[in-house]
Formats: C-alpha cells, sequence, structure tokens
C-alpha cells in the first residue's frame, strides 16, 4: 500500500465532506509554484524561458500558506522552478505541515543533501524526487551528467534520515515497456522509495523539445504492455488504480483541471499548468472565471494527445468515491 492510512482517512473524510456540502467544483491538490528559476535545463521543461527579472522573484511564505488556505486542498505538491533555491522553502513547508497539509516538496536533488537539514521527517511531508530513468536516460533528460547518481545519494541519505521519500517519472517516445519496468524495478526494490508516481510526457508549450511528447495512442500501448502480466500491483504506485486504468486505456475519462490547479507567482492559472489561459488572483475567481467546459480532448485542440495527471487523477479519484467497488479496489491497491 503506497498511500499512509493516514493520508487516505483524511483525504476520504475530505471528499465526503465536499460531497455533504454539495460543492461541484474542490482542488484535491494544489500545484504551488513559489520561484521558476532551476539549476537545470531540462529538455521537456519551460519554466526557466521566463525573463531574468521573473526567475529571481521569490514567493513570500505568508502568500504561499495564504494561497493554500484559501483554497482549502488538504494536499500541496511544491514545485517551480527547483523549490530548494528558494532561500525559505523549508519555513513554507513547515508552516503548511503545521496546517496538517501533506505536503510533496518536488526536487531534482541536486541541493537535496545541502538542504537536509533545513526539514523535519513528518508524516504530513514528503521529498518528491525527479527521476525520469536509469542513469544514461535520466542524465539524457536532464541534460546533465551525474545527475542519477547524485539524486539517488539524495535518496538514500533522506530514507536513513527518516523523510518519506516519493518519486516523480515522465515518460517520453524515447521510452520503452522494458524501460518503464527497469525503473521502476529499481526505484521500488533497490532504492525501496515510499512511493512512485508516474506520467505520460504532455506537451507543455514552452519546453525546448517538441518531439517527443506521447500521444493518446502511444500512451495506452506503453502503458498497457508495461503493467501488463500484473505488474503494476507490485510497485508502489501513488495513482488510484482507475487512474492506472485510465493510462492503459481501460478507462476513458473527462479532464477535472479545477481538481488540480496551478498557484504561482502570477497568480491562479487558467486552466492549468500545462496552459497559459491567463491568471486569476483567487481560486474563488478560478472556478467562477473559467469556462470549464471549453477544455478536454474534442474541445480544444491543445488538449488532444494530454492525458496529465493534473487533469485525469483528479476525475479518477472522483469517479472511484462514487462506487462502492471501486473505492474497495483503491483500499486494497
Amino acid at each position: 500500500m503506497a498511500i499512509s492510512i493516514r493520508q487516505r482517512t483524511r483525504m476520504g473524510a475530505y471528499l465526503a465532506r465536499q460531497r455533504l456540502a454539495k460543492r461541484e467544483r474542490f482542488p484535491l491538490i494544489v500545484e504551488l509554484e513559489p520561484l521558476f528559476q532551476c539549476n537545470l535545463a531540462c529538455a521537456g521543461c519551460g519554466k526557466i524561458q521566463h525573463p531574468d527579472h521573473v526567475l529571481r522573484r521569490r514567493m513570500p511564505v505568508a502568500q504561499a500558506v495564504e494561497a493554500i488556505e484559501e483554497s482549502g486542498a488538504p494536499m500541496v505538491s511544491i514545485a517551480g522552478g527547483e523549490p530548494l533555491i528558494h532561500p525559505e522553502i523549508h519555513l513554507i513547508v513547515e508552516e503548511l505541515v503545521k496546517r496538517k497539509r501533506f505536503v510533496y516538496l518536488c526536487t531534482n536533488a541536486l541541493l537535496l543533501e545541502k538542504k537536509l537539514s533545513n526539514f523535519k521527517p513528518s508524516p504530513y511531508f514528503s521529498w518528491a524526487v525527479h527521476m525520469d530513468g536509469l542513469k544514461e536516460r535520466h542524465d539524457a533528460s536532464v541534460e546533465r551528467e551525474g545527475v542519477f547518481e547524485k539524486a539517488v545519494s539524495a535518496i538514500r541519505t533522506a530514507k536513513a534520515a527518516g523523510f518519506k521519500v516519493t518519486t516523480n517519472t515522465t515518460f517520453f517516445t524515447q521510452d520503452s515497456p522494458k524501460t518503464i519496468r527497469e525503473v521502476l524495478d529499481f526505484l521500488n526494490d533497490d532504492l525501496e522509495v515510499d512511493e512512485m508516481m508516474i506520467s505520460p510526457a504532455y506537451a507543455y508549450e514552452k519546453a525546448p523539445d517538441q518531439e517527443h511528447f506521447l500521444g493518446v495512442r502511444q500512451t495506452r500501448e506503453l502503458f498497457s504492455e508495461a503493467f501488463s502480466e500484473g505488474r503494476r500491483k507490485k510497485w508502489r504506485l501513488n495513482h488510484s488504480p482507475l487512474f492506472l486504468d485510465f493510462l492503459e486505456g481501460k478507462a476513458e475519462f473527462d479532464c477535472t483541471a479545477w481538481g488540480i490547479p496551478s498557484y504561482s507567482l502570477f497568480g491562479w492559472q487558467r486552466p492549468c499548468y500545462l496552459m497559459s489561459d491567463g491568471y486569476a488572483k483567487t481560486y474563488k475567481e478560478l472556478l467562477e472565471t473559467t469556462d470549464w467546459s471549453s477544455y478536454g480532448r474534442g474541445k480544444d485542440p491543445r488538449c488532444e494527445n494530454c492525458m496529465a495527471h493534473c487533469g485525469y487523477e483528479p476525475t479518477a479519484v472522483l469517479q472511484t468515491t462514487k462506487s462502492i467497488k471501486q473505492s474497495l479496489r483503491a483500499m486494497v491497491s
């Protein structure tokens, strides 16, 4: 079981409250970006394409906390950029943990060992280390040699210090069912990370490399074969079973972008962190002024090849809560 009993219980209670309140839209997790600057220039990411004056900006602690509290989200994924460059990132984490938010700090791990002493282990906190494959594949993805070994060392150090460690792996057209199995086996069995998150590469419009994003058919074929023979049950994947079914092509969902909204230095990004159709000052404004019906496959051409977790994991979670069978399946997966 990848997700802790504490987190499952809290999320179940949160979802029940939303249903009782008859809320149509609410966040499951907020993607918080307190800066855009990074110490890598990955081909599949376009965050560092911002001008220098934007890259130098840092979100104040109070602003970050206020945004999360206003949204009411029970979980926060802190990304960027590289969050560990932010001089007060540990204070942002500390304040969110105090409020019993489940916090995932996404990092390429280059600074993790250096900054580790600024953080404290907590059942509400997890490192989320970027791992896009084994040594050769990962270093090629981030366009720098030695990053894989640095990340592996950081994961071992964090685990030894009592921290929970999650990994986040994105797969591109260069990947195969074999390479997917190899990296997940390594993370699961050799590094023994607590949870693993996976995603097909999504067409981020500012990314330097626009040639290796997966299409819907490619994604389904890739994951269907990688997960064949019951392999996915052995990995500690931090996803709902229905979302994994979706990746395999066994289920079809509409996008629920409001379930994992993105808040950055510019505000609440419309409609998700992969597209930039303007920003709202508050989550309430984002919900009320965005035409959600205009996004998704068959509605917006930019969405045609997207199977990203930010849009479809929330749908899978909500579908799970509507079915006793799927709820039981999620509990034992």
